[in-house]
């Protein structure tokens, strides 16, 4: 054979070659990302203070979702602070999956993005992000079902109105907001904040954390590095 040729097949097959074990890598590397973590954080935001921001919202094609926290998503996390995102291309959200639980998800779960949706691209993202990396522990199913049963069992807005928190425009300060939170779910949770269309700050979202098989709260190996000022407004919704 000719000594050209047969550098250029060489060649050929070591690119082969390489390009093989890259995406075997990438693969093994997924399948490590979805089976290991050390616990979730149950993130729940205030409709009210996604929606009076400058970007403002829009209400899912449901309607005007109910004034109470609502599902951010359901987190993997390591007890370092880093987090798996995006660990199986290869499990895609089906909607078939979750038909028994949409109604509840659209009172509990919805999307306040525009345009109007009828929140399955915000699922999507949810599952697809964060889902898949909890996949050795929870099926598409079992993840959503576990989200919606974890907010079930704690009443967040209750918990704060009955520390005399309300949604009313009032301000109130950040440590009187994790104490009623503390109080009312026997958990310390974490406590994150945004900006109204005028630049001020208001709660936004609250963590809580929950065992790596999304079974029980727990006390948080890591709260998250959100900040809040000590004086923060609750917005109506």
């Amino acid at each position: 054979m000719d000594s050209n040729l047969l550098r250029s097949c060489s060649a050929k097959i070591a690119g082969a070659l390489f390009i093989t074990i890259l995406f075997c890598g990438a693969m093994e590397l997924e399948a490590v990302q979805a089976q290991g973590f050390d616990f979730f954080y149950l993130v729940q935001q205030w409709p009210g203070s996604y929606c009076n921001r400058e970007a403002s919202c829009c209400y899912p094609t449901t309607g005007k979702p109910p004034s109470d926290f609502s599902i951010h998503g359901l987190w993997p996390n390591y007890n370092d602070g880093r987090y798996p995102s995006n660990c199986d291309s290869t499990n895609s959200f089906d909607s078939s999956q979750i038909s028994d639980l949409i109604k509840e998800m659209n009172g509990k779960w919805p999307s306040l993005a525009c345009p109007s949706s009828n929140s399955m691209t915000f699922w999507e993202h949810e599952w697809e992000k964060h889902g898949t990396c909890s996949e050795s522990v929870l099926a598409q199913h079992d993840y959503f079902a576990a989200a919606l049963r974890l907010k079930e069992s704690v009443d967040l807005l209750g918990a704060l109105e009955k520390a005399g928190i309300r949604p009313d425009g009032g301000e109130y300060s950040s440590s009187s907001i994790e104490d009623a939170v503390q109080s009312g779910t026997g958990y310390s949770a974490g406590i994150e904040c945004n900006t109204d269309e005028s630049g001020k700050e208001q709660l936004y979202q609250i963590y809580l954390c929950v065992d790596s098989s999304a079974s029980n709260f727990i006390s948080c190996p890591l709260l998250p590095s959100t900040k809040c000022s000590s004086q923060v407004f609750f917005p109506s919704f």
